[in-house]
């Protein structure tokens, strides 16, 4: 005989969080699985319809400019792999609640079916509602849903059984076997055969508070751990070499396809003019005059860069005002007109002194050329088209006016970069690029089509978002050495840096140390006006604490504006200034 006290906070046998926990891992390794499914459909299919990828895109397409504005300022270009990681960490933390919810019942119930579909269907609409989703991209998030709702079920039979329903409390003196008192053992008042669930004779208790009878599947000392534990080990496995193997094979897969060490690229018949000496100051700390192709910036909005087929590659040229005509790869590569020039990009996300800017020696075709071939005219000679939408092969559309394109400047269709085949990063096989003009109204990588069409009958990807739908580049300079935060020793020092104004050209940079008067900078020789100039000045550094502003005059004579504005809608404004301390 002992007395107990039955609390329904507290299940009989194992506990509430121990469930739970089995729950969660149950709900973590079924959707690995899932994934891991997804990713080796995607890679028989199409990469970029797997559930991360069109979720993340879909993400991106409907976040609020300004939330974009601060990924970027915060994290650059590594805003990708974050937002991918935190759609992956909202994804573990359904899972874990799924199968959590799941354990409520001996198997998968409704809780955790609604959870995997309602998912899986998010998967689904979100690949076939992109611009280059076809109905055949549901397959990844479809198939992977089921395969987690399998495996889910697997270990969910071999976790132990929920606890059976919540029991209400009892009062007074019960009879119960235990491991120390077992039934019909001596010092017992009762009968060995009676049944354990009665209540001891002549004890008060009301019938209808009686404790039930054990589960008839409730084990008594917990359940096979080791049992679990290498079912969902094996399987967490088994999904992370399924889909890591996947992801390899779809990336080798297209890598072997659009590697550049297939292309060669032909001697361009209109060379760019030898960099004149002086160009490149040799100064620790300033930026080179051509970038790297690994350091060049990349911003877009692609989560998986395409990779195309230069073999089977092509380009539509169509519209208001054009004779429809389609191109191949090949018919670039082998253009008399096929030109070389040295050609700075900027994004206009790029803050004052930032870095998403680089200048690069570009190959490519007039882009003046085709339109004319296909009849095309400038709005300016009576032409009916007055703005450029040039696709990417992943949908992004880039509205570009046409009197830019056709004004002289050397815009280009470019297939290499820097003496090499254009970069899968950067475009290939084609990209567009337009001197004196921000990225996002010019500068579309992975190139598929032009078409001829109206600023007021078209709004481009990012006009709806909150940006302005012609994009010329400001003029602009940035301090790169010394930087700011720096602690410098006295005496002579270079303070260097580089300044643009595509299209137009760099002629003064002037540099002002605290409240001093503006400083005459020294200039690099000139490129070309499409290219950013190198610039420095001497300066004798006094100890103590110092702030250095730059601002650049551009061939108009028009100076930098000081007027601080955000990168939105149009590109940043100001002087770039930098604080350091001299010892």
């Amino acid at each position: 005989m002992f007395d107990l006290k039955l609390d329904p906070a507290r299940p009989p046998t194992g506990g509430i969080a121990a469930r739970r926990s089995v729950g969660a891992l149950a709900g973590l390794v079924a959707a690995g699985a899932g994934l891991a499914a997804a990713e080796v459909v995607g890679a028989a299919t199409r990469p970029e319809a797997t559930p991360l990828l069109v979720v993340g895109d879909a993400v991106v397409d409907l976040t609020p400019p300004p939330l974009k504005d601060l990924a970027v300022t915060l994290l650059g270009t590594a805003d990708k792999p974050v937002l991918l990681g935190g759609i992956a960490a909202v994804l573990a933390v359904a899972a874990a609640l799924i199968g959590i919810a799941a354990r409520r019942r001996d198997t998968v119930g409704a809780f955790g079916i609604a959870g995997i579909a309602l998912f899986a269907s998010a998967g689904a609409a979100a690949a076939v509602t992109r611009p280059d989703g076809g109905p055949f991209d549901v397959l990844p998030s479809v198939l992977g849903g089921a395969v987690t709702y399998v495996v889910l079920r697997l270990l969910s039979a071999s976790a132990p059984p929920a606890a059976p329903g919540r029991r209400p409390p009892v009062s007074g003196a019960v009879d119960l076997p235990g491991d120390g008192d077992p039934a019909g053992s001596a010092g017992s008042a009762e009968p060995a055969d009676r049944h354990p669930g009665s209540p001891a004779a002549g004890a008060d208790v009301d019938p209808v508070a009686l404790p039930s009878p054990r589960h008839p599947e409730e084990p008594s000392s917990g359940f096979d751990r080791r049992r679990f534990v290498l079912l969902a080990g094996a399987t967490a496995a088994a999904s992370a070499a399924a889909g890591g193997g996947a992801r390899w094979y779809a990336s080798a897969r297209a890598d072997a396809v659009a590697a550049d060490r297939a292309i060669r690229l032909p001697r361009p018949a209109v060379p760019a003019p030898a960099l004149p000496d002086g160009a490149e100051l040799d100064i620790d700390g300033l930026s080179s005059f051509f970038t790297p192709n690994d350091s060049f910036y990349r911003i877009d909005t692609a989560l998986s860069v395409p990779r195309l087929d230069a073999t089977t590659w092509s380009l539509r040229v169509h519209g208001r005002g054009a004779r429809e005509r389609e191109y191949s790869f090949d018919d670039l590569l082998g253009r008399p007109d096929l030109m070389e020039r040295d050609v700075t990009l900027a994004c206009v996300s790029n803050p004052v002194g930032g870095s998403y800017v680089g200048n690069a020696r570009w190959i490519g075709v007039p882009v003046a050329a085709l339109l004319r071939e296909a009849g095309v005219r400038s709005p300016a000679d009576g032409g009916s088209a007055d703005q450029l939408v040039s696709r990417s092969s992943d949908g992004m559309t880039i509205g570009t006016p046409v009197a830019d394109v056709l004004d002289g400047r050397d815009a280009m269709l470019a297939v290499g970069m820097n003496g090499r085949p254009l970069p899968v990063e950067h475009g290939f096989p084609v990209r567009m690029v337009v001197p004196g003009l921000y990225g996002y109204v010019s500068a579309c990588k992975w190139l598929v089509e032009l078409e001829l069409t109206s600023f007021a009958d078209f709004d481009a990807y990012w006009v709806p978002r909150g940006w302005s739908a012609r994009g010329p580049i400001k003029t602009q300079s940035r301090i790169d050495t010394p930087r700011d935060g720096d602690r410098i020793a006295s005496g002579r020092v270079a303070v260097a840096g580089v300044a643009w104004a595509q299209h137009v050209g760099v002629d003064a940079v002037e540099v002002r140390i605290d409240n001093g008067p503006w400083q005459q900078a020294r200039l690099a020789e000139e490129d070309s006006s499409d290219t950013w100039r190198q610039w420095v000045l001497e300066w004798d550094a006094e100890p103590g604490d110092h702030r250095i502003g730059v601002r650049a005059t551009d061939r108009e004579g028009r100076p930098q504006t000081g007027t601080q504005a955000p990168v939105a809608p149009d590109g940043a404004t100001g002087h770039h200034v930098v604080e350091l301390s001299v010892n």
